[in-house]
């Protein structure tokens, strides 16, 4: 296991930018993608796409970001890439809908955003684990539901960025 104390800076820093190129090329940037909820930890356990284990333990003024260079040397490098974070939008048909549904989101502590009169929880697990506590809301059409993908990558998700396979478009 590779212990990794320090983010070392960004691919994108003229510093960094010309070697990561070339390291690119010729295959040799591994990459690590962290979810957006957990880049703001400063310890973790992470494998690469190559398979590397990574136990990351960060002093306490840095943090993760997307492009966070974590290793570089001539022979290869090691990138953090923020994944996408998936949230689930949530249209209550009425007002007394809308309650109901804002009591169970606080009562199990999602994470959420709202946007016109749909709610976002940010999905950190299995699509069933959320909709399962809807079920009787959503069987009974009283709350829609879809799925949407951000692909912004600094930490400061925007549902309704991208829709993902399911119903209509967030709007902005």
């Amino acid at each position: 296991m590779l212990r990794i104390d320090r983010v070392l800076g960004s691919r994108l820093e003229s510093a960094f930018s010309d070697q990561i190129h070339r390291l690119e090329h010729r295959g040799l940037v591994d990459v690590v993608q962290i979810p957006v909820a957990d880049l703001a930890r400063r310890r973790l356990l992470a494998t690469t796409r190559a398979g590397e284990e990574l136990a990351i333990a960060l002093p306490r003024e840095q943090k993760l970001f997307d492009g966070a260079i974590l290793l570089i040397d001539g022979e290869r490098a090691i990138v953090v890439r923020a994944a996408t974070e998936r949230w689930m939008r949530l249209e209550p048909r009425s007002i007394s809908d809308a309650i109901e549904l804002g009591y169970h989101a606080g009562n199990l502590h999602w994470r959420v955003r709202f946007q016109g009169e749909a709610l976002f929880v940010a999905m950190e697990g299995r699509l069933e684990d959320y909709t399962a506590r809807l079920n009787a809301m959503i069987s009974e059409r009283r709350v829609a539901v879809s799925i949407l993908d951000d692909e912004r990558h600094d930490g400061t998700a925007e549902p309704g960025a991208h829709e993902g396979h399911l119903h209509h478009h967030g709007q902005r």
